[in-house]
């Protein structure tokens, strides 16, 4: 196989927020720490969002961003304005910040060679228009770009069998990616420090989740609205063979170095 992950001692699949991006001190200390984890023989294959510069966009374009149960809808004047920030303006952000830190790093989206194929996403409620669920992972352009030591940054934008294009959500790629390459990582990089037992209370992360106590924080509601998808995302990569599971705030200083030392931060999820 292209790129076969021995090549590299560890596979690291970081799914990099919006909120961190946005900030150009966040956005600097995470490329530093790139650069010392490839430097260390970790491939790293980057996923990333940008739920708020998309709606900024929007908002120039005089389209009012829409929402139903935390998922943008996405018709087809929405997609183009879509596409256009993650797949141009945020992708090639993150691009240019790694190889001003000579990282060789390529800036893709879900459609090039099929790497993201989906299906339109069903809705109990509002059609959600072209919002995609993730049908199948094509891991050869990840494995062809990390087999000759480039980091791909993927923009969660993916395509069907017909070549429509669907947004999809940046969680669920980075997890379905993960998944997908057999990862010892999955790094949810967010501007929260973890699983709250209270969200009120900054004090109460949740260190250590199982997938069984994982479930019962949802059943129980004290997971709720936005984290609810992520956790779910979180202890589907488990089962599919992920090490560890982790949701940290990326503004946290070298956070991902604490992670390599197994210092505990955040909250990280295991088997």
């Amino acid at each position: 196989m292209i790129g076969d992950k021995t090549d590299c001692e560890k596979v690291y699949v970081i799914k990099l927020g919006g909120a961190i991006l946005e900030c150009g001190e966040s956005l600097k200390s995470f490329a530093e720490q790139i650069h010392k984890l490839h430097a260390s023989k970790i491939a790293v294959i980057i996923i990333h969002g940008g739920g708020n510069d998309i709606n900024q966009m929007l908002k120039r374009q005089g389209i009012e961003p829409r929402f139903d149960k935390g998922l943008r809808i996405t018709d087809s004047q929405t997609i183009e304005v879509v596409e256009m920030v993650l797949s141009g303006k945020n992708n090639k952000r993150i691009v240019s910040e790694l190889q001003l830190r000579k990282l060789n790093a390529v800036g893709i989206s879900g459609k090039d060679h099929n790497l993201i194929l989906c299906k339109k996403q069903a809705s109990d409620g509002l059609d959600l228009g072209f919002v995609g669920e993730i049908t199948d992972i094509d891991q050869t352009i990840i494995r062809l770009l990390i087999s000759n030591n480039i980091i791909p940054v993927i923009s969660p934008i993916g395509t069907d069998k017909i070549g429509l294009t669907y947004n999809i959500n940046a969680d669920a790629a980075a997890s379905a990616i993960a998944s997908s390459l057999e990862a010892q990582r999955l790094i949810y990089m967010t501007d929260v420090d973890g699983v709250y037992m209270n969200f009120k209370d900054k004090n109460s992360v949740i260190p250590k989740i199982t997938p069984e106590y994982g479930n019962s924080l949802i059943n129980d509601g004290i997971v709720s609205e936005g984290m609810i998808p992520k956790v779910k995302n979180c202890i589907e990569a488990l089962y599919s063979g992920i090490d560890s599971v982790h949701i940290i705030n990326g503004k946290t200083r070298n956070v991902l170095e604490k992670i390599e030392m197994n210092v505990q931060v955040g909250t990280t999820f295991y088997r």
